[in-house]
């Protein structure tokens, strides 16, 4: 006899379970089930057939795998979880009781639980934990802004504000800052760690106020687990470079004025020094000056792609320059200046930096100093400047680094109108809009990356000097004279076709049956091509299937309505820059 299979026992049904089902199996609440959840990467999922799953129930359920559930069931962290609901349990007894020293007893044997076994669990290689720092990095850069308040506490603050000055550091010793970008929300930051690229964004500095409409208490998980993770990853990066971890400055022993004595203790003073990012860090072993090692070579003959081996040399000769873009200079940051992230930005391209003494701990040179080559303000004019240095805003920095070279000052001059700041993430495609000031900056450096140039005869190329010479030794004033008098006998022939023109046909008018000689038409191929293509182009629309040509349809209108608005964004900045031209010759006659 055939043994019939009953309903919802097989297939979707057992695969998935309801929250509720999980907190019964569990035997937890659902504040610690959240937790959980979150520490150990979990999270719900919604079935494709909720009528099978519900077995036969469509009502809005949050469903789990059962095999995640089954995972989450063997973690030791839960048996912690229960240790500490006993543990409150015995200490608001204790408190009731008025029971000063079972309460301080058991104040002191609070269960603890450590994250570590979790993060080996979910990042079996360093490389996946690089992969996921973005988030890490950006909720550790977010506390650690936060004041201290009943949502916050302050030891979270302390150490997400050592782990991520641990983390810059690393950034400014191995030069692998790529871009930066300044918006409303914050400062967005690129860097590239073991060819991994990482972007995240820094809060600025300014005053907070928590908003209302928030649940810390999630984003507080979140933070215990990526403090966490943030130390494994630090320690790591220390280790590639031959560092001390925690970090120990190259210079331990520096004579501290009163002034840093008056800003914070003595135990807060290394972690106040380390948070300057004016010093370099103390490495295990001296490896030397990075700039002078020399990069292994091979003969390009043995390589099966010599081009490729010239380019990738290219590459790496452009981004040693890169690397070292603001070294050899000295900046002077005034107070009102961003001072932490220009700080950090200067110092990972080899310059550089100081403030004033009573501004924070960490001053390297004082203002009189007269090796200062650019002086750091946002303010219209100074009363005192000095001769010797460049006094520029805060923009320049940035626009430099994005641009990948350092930029004319003129532009950035105390009360200046600063050129716009703009996104050196976003990546045009074609026919985008693409800002003219992107235009001059994208032209410009690939003029420069094509400087000295020659082609493989060894010719000279186009960004020769205007003044050299031709191929016959002729000068530029020479050739333009012959070009001249080339320009006067077309003229003259031209006129005599003409008359001769005009002759034949008062000929042809008196001898009507006169032959006169063919003449070869000429075509223009141009024209001829774009019919062609043209022509091409309906035939293969008129092949395209009925049920492609609606999608076919949509792409076309998407494309011709993204003309649109590149056409009126053009028109705008035509408006714009013909108004402050007018505004100019307003002012000049003025």
């Amino acid at each position: 006899m055939v043994k019939h299979q009953k309903k919802f026992e097989k297939g979707a049904a057992t695969a998935y379970i309801s929250r509720n089902q999980v907190l019964k199996k569990l035997q937890v609440s659902l504040p610690d089930f959240r937790r959980l959840c979150i520490l150990k990467g979990i999270y719900p999922h919604e079935p494709k057939h909720k009528k099978k799953v519900g077995k036969g129930s469509t009502a809005p359920k949050t469903y789990y795998f059962l095999k995640d559930i089954q995972f989450l069931s063997h973690e030791p962290i839960l048996d912690k979880f229960r240790q500490f609901k006993i543990f409150v349990r015995k200490l608001k007894k204790a408190l009731a009781k008025k029971e000063t020293d079972s309460a301080l007893r058991l104040r002191n044997n609070k269960p603890k639980y450590k994250l570590d076994h979790i993060v080996k669990e979910r990042y079996p290689t360093f490389t996946d934990a690089l992969r996921d720092l973005e988030d890490c990095l950006s909720m550790c850069f977010l506390f650690s802004t936060f004041p201290k308040t009943k949502k916050t506490h302050v030891e979270v603050i302390h150490l997400c504000r050592r782990l991520t000055v641990e983390f810059m550091h690393y950034v400014i010793t191995s030069q692998s800052l790529r871009k930066v970008f300044v918006s409303i929300k914050g400062i967005y930051i690129q860097v590239e760690v073991m060819d991994e690229t990482l972007t995240w964004i820094m809060p600025h500095k300014l005053g907070y106020q928590h908003p209302t409409e928030v649940d810390y208490r999630i984003m507080v998980t979140f933070v215990e687990f990526y403090t966490t993770m943030l130390g494994f990853v630090n320690f790591r990066l220390y280790n590639s470079l031959g560092l001390h971890y925690p970090p120990k400055l190259s210079l331990e022993e520096v004579t501290s004025g009163e002034k840093d004595q008056e800003m914070c203790m003595e135990s807060e003073k290394l972690e106040e020094r380390l948070a300057a990012m004016t010093q370099t860090l103390k490495a295990v072993v001296d490896q030397g000056d990075p700039d002078t090692v020399d990069i292994d070579e091979f003969a390009a003959d043995l390589s099966e792609d010599p081009d490729r081996i010239e380019k990738a040399k290219l590459e790496a000769k452009q981004l040693k320059q890169f690397q070292a873009m603001f070294k050899g200079l000295k900046f002077f940051i005034n107070r009102e200046a961003p001072r932490e992230t220009l700080a950090f930005v200067i110092r990972s391209f080899g310059g550089e930096v100081s403030w004033d003494k009573t501004l924070a701990v960490g001053a390297t040179y004082s203002e009189s100093d007269e090796t200062i080559t650019h002086h750091i303000a946002d303010r219209p004019k100074m009363s005192k400047q000095y001769l010797s240095r460049y006094y520029v805003q805060p923009q320049w920095v940035f626009d430099s680094i994005n641009a990948q070279k350092r930029l004319p000052v003129e532009d950035y001059f105390l009360g200046a109108i600063l050129p716009p700041h703009l996104s050196p993430f976003v990546e045009e495609s074609e026919g985008d809009y693409i800002p003219p000031e992107k235009m001059t900056t994208f032209e410009n450096r690939v003029r420069d990356s094509g400087i000295g140039e020659t082609t493989s005869d060894g010719e000279v190329g186009e960004n020769d000097s205007a003044g050299d010479l031709s191929d016959d030794g002729v000068d530029d004033d020479d050739d333009e004279e012959v070009d001249n008098e080339k320009e006067e006998i077309k003229h003259h022939t031209a006129g005599k076709r003409k008359r001769s023109n005009s002759d034949k046909r008062a000929k042809q008018n008196l001898l009507s049956m006169s032959v006169e000689e063919g003449r070869v038409e000429e075509e223009n191929f141009d024209k001829k091509l774009k019919k062609q293509s043209d022509e091409e182009k309906r035939l293969a629309e008129m092949m395209i299937p009925k049920k492609k040509r609606r999608l076919y349809n949509k792409i076309m209108y998407a494309k011709k309505k993204k003309k649109q608005e590149v056409e009126k964004l053009q028109s705008k900045r035509e408006q714009y820059e013909l108004k402050e031209r007018t505004l100019k010759r307003r002012k000049a006659k003025a």
